[in-house]
């Protein structure tokens, strides 16, 4: 979501997510979610069998734009409710749902976390992109998400980032939140990051040029009801962008410069063996002249 009003729901192109156990390890990729389930014995709008050469049409529960709209799945059901902004608060009563099991693959999926990596190309303007879980819809011009199909009242927002760029790497580059790693301790919340982005211009020797972006981050821990916006449970990224722009240029030292380094370290090595050699000359000198008068022991 972005300032200009742009918003990408539910990204997926350029994103891959995957599912994590308890202990961090990747469970099988299962083909759920790819295209409509297979329903063994489905229910009819209207009731009745079907006719020769009819096929299922399942009810939207009140969430159709024409009367011929059909949702033959649960995700169907869900996306149409989504594109009404309404919320479905329990799945159970939803028949296509209640067939899939919506509601035990939710329990099933209890202690579990996910892996999130990609890229997002986004306007430059200030924006923030974020985490969070149940489905993401917009209701009167407000963004939300759909929490109720959860049933809880907590949820586990610990996270680690592995890396987090803005833009190619270039030498010197640092990134502040790369490694970064949070445990919750508080029942719930929301976990902002609110960065700053420079834009930056890398030109090496060669004359090539690297248009890429530096970053400072401040972080802060909003805590409240899960009910209410603004404490939406989930990991918030907020980027502005600083109107100033920072420049690198790679160059090479002139032969004069290096010519004149040369001259100062040859100068300083040779005024330092000049003392350590009068120091040791002198000392031996008194040395040996104590010696020769019996004085040293």
């Amino acid at each position: 979501m972005d300032i200009s009003g742009e918003q990408h729901l539910d990204v997926k192109h350029d994103i891959v997510k995957k599912r994590l156990d308890s202990h961090g390890n990747v469970i099988e990729t299962r083909q759920e979610g790819i295209g409509a389930p297979k329903i063994e014995k489905p229910l009819q709008r209207h009731g009745g069998r079907l006719e020769h050469n009819e096929t299922y049409c399942g009810s939207c529960y009140g969430a159709e734009v024409t009367d011929e709209d059909c949702c033959n799945s649960c995700e169907e059901v869900r996306e149409a409710y989504r594109k009404k902004g309404w919320a479905i608060s329990n799945p159970d009563l939803i028949d296509q749902c209640k067939r899939e099991g919506f509601l035990q693959r939710i329990k099933d999926e209890e202690g579990e976390g996910c892996n999130v990596y990609g890229f997002l190309e986004v306007n430059k303007v200030a924006g923030n992109f974020h985490f969070a879980p149940g489905k993401s819809f917009q209701q009167s011009g407000v963004h939300v998400h759909d929490l109720l199909a959860f049933q809880k009242d907590s949820f586990n927002i610990s996270h680690q980032i592995n890396r987090l760029t803005f833009g190619e790497y270039f030498p010197g580059v640092v990134n502040p939140l790369d490694g970064v790693h949070w445990t919750q301790q508080t029942p719930s919340g929301m976990y902002q990051y609110f960065i700053k982005v420079v834009p930056t211009v890398y030109t090496d020797v060669n004359g090539h040029a690297i248009q890429s972006n530096q970053f400072s981050v401040t972080e802060h821990l909003r805590t409240g009801d899960v009910g209410r916006l603004q404490s939406l449970p989930g990991v918030f990224f907020f980027y502005d962008l600083s109107p100033i722009k920072v420049t690198f240029t790679e160059e090479h030292i002139s032969f004069l410069h290096f010519l004149t380094n040369v001259c100062a370290i040859v100068g300083g090595v040779f005024t330092v063996s000049g003392i350590l050699d009068s120091f040791v000359y002198h000392g031996q000198k008194a040395i040996k002249k104590k010696m020769e008068i019996g004085k040293f022991s």
